[in-house]
C-alpha cells in the first residue's frame, strides 16, 4: 500500500483529535475532489514499517481520541488487506480508541467486508459537488453518510452516526 501523509492532532476527520492515514488510490475521481493527487494507486510514499510505527504512536498519546483513514479511498481494492491489517492491529492496541474511515463506496457495498468489524464510523459516498454543504459534520455532501459501523452491524441496516 502506499500514502501520502499521516496528519497529526487532526479536528477535521472525525470526532476529537485524530491522526489521519491519507493513502493512495482512488476509482471514483468525484468532480472537484480535494484530494486529486491521491487517485493514483502509484502516487506517494511506500506505507513501511517506519510509516506505521508513526501512526500508532501518534494513535498512542492519551489526547488522541482515534484514527482516521482517507484519501484516496482506504478500500479501493489494492488497499484492503493492509487496510485491515492495521484496522485490526489498532483495534488490538488501542481498544478504547476509535477509528473513522471515509470511502466512497456505500455501505451497502462494503459492509460485508472483514474491516468492518475493527471500524467505529464510516462516512460513505462519492462527494457530489451538486450536493455540497459547508454545514456539514465530517463530510463534503449532503449524500454522504456519517455510519455508525457497530450499531449498522448489529441492526442489519444503516445506523447514523449520533454526535
Amino acid at each position: 500500500m502506499r500514502y501520502h501523509n499521516i496528519t497529526h492532532d487532526d479536528m477535521l476527520n472525525g470526532q476529537g483529535l485524530r491522526t489521519v492515514l491519507w493513502v493512495s488510490g482512488c476509482e471514483h475521481h468525484c468532480d472537484e475532489c480535494q484530494n486529486p493527487m491521491t487517485w493514483d494507486i502509484n502516487g506517494g510514499l511506500l506505507f513501511d514499517e517506519a510509516a506505521e510505527t508513526e501512526l500508532f504512536q501518534e494513535a498512542a498519546k492519551g489526547y488522541t481520541e482515534g484514527i482516521t483513514f482517507s484519501g484516496g479511498d482506504p478500500l479501493h481494492h489494492k488497499n484492503r488487506d493492509e487496510i485491515t491489517r492495521l484496522a485490526k492491529k489498532f483495534k488490538q492496541r488501542f481498544p478504547k480508541k476509535d477509528l473513522w474511515m471515509y470511502t466512497g463506496y456505500k455501505w451497502e457495498d462494503v459492509k460485508d467486508l472483514e474491516v468492518m468489524k475493527y471500524t467505529d464510523v464510516l462516512i460513505d459516498g462519492r462527494y457530489e459537488k451538486e450536493l455540497r454543504d459547508v454545514q456539514l459534520h465530517w463530510r463534503g455532501s449532503s449524500n454522504q453518510r456519517v455510519i455508525d459501523v457497530q450499531r449498522s452491524l448489529e441492526s442489519g441496516e444503516a445506523v447514523l452516526y449520533d454526535d
